[in-house]
């Protein structure tokens, strides 16, 4: 379940730098809780081509935090302020 959760707040941050055939692939997948078998049959595809997508997207997504640290600052961010201050600047992050 962290795995499902690291990859859709990478998912957040960098989707957009995806195509739309990955985006509609990982929100099948992780989102809608399609099977890639259900993914592949709906775009008139193979299970292969599907799962070799999702494994892209996946790769990708962890290259890009690797480069941007996106996540990674606002997580730290989030930590280094006390609460008050969070709730301050909630709507912000």
């Amino acid at each position: 379940m962290d795995d499902i959760l690291y990859l859709s707040s990478l998912y957040d941050y960098y989707k957009n730098l995806l195509t739309d055939k990955q985006r509609s692939y990982f929100e099948d997948y992780y989102f809608e809780n399609l099977t890639m078998e259900e993914i592949a049959e709906n775009n008139e595809v193979s299970k292969n081509a599907v799962s070799k997508t999702i494994i892209e997207v996946k790769d990708k997504l962890n290259e890009y935090e690797n480069i941007l640290h996106l996540l990674e600052n606002k997580n730290n961010i989030i930590e280094l302020l006390s609460k008050d201050e969070l709730d301050k600047i909630k709507d912000y992050i």
